[in-house]
């Protein structure tokens, strides 16, 4: 998890995770947070969750991606990219 921040629109916490590629010659960033992936960043989620005392909060797990094929980088949000994986519970 790279960004932990606060979507204040609907007042919930924003576990991000940020995606780069130089091309999509391999498949788009966001294809590089795998099942194994979601459960780490998902087990960093809830420590941090744990550290605040277990707010009654909604949360949800985003990726930014980066594209940098031209000298300008293209950025995509995928909002609620993934639920909390099972077996963790909030």
């Amino acid at each position: 998890m790279d960004l932990v921040c606060r979507d204040k629109t609907c007042d919930t916490l924003v576990f991000v995770e940020v995606k780069s590629r130089r091309s999509l010659a391999f498949g788009a960033p966001g294809e590089a947070v795998t099942r194994e992936k979601q459960k780490l960043i998902a087990r960093g989620a809830l420590a941090w969750l744990d550290l605040l005392g277990h707010p009654p909060i909604h949360f949800r797990f985003d990726i930014v991606e980066i594209v940098m094929e031209a000298d300008t980088p293209e950025f995509h949000l995928i909002k609620d990219a993934f639920k909390l994986p099972e077996p963790y519970q909030y």
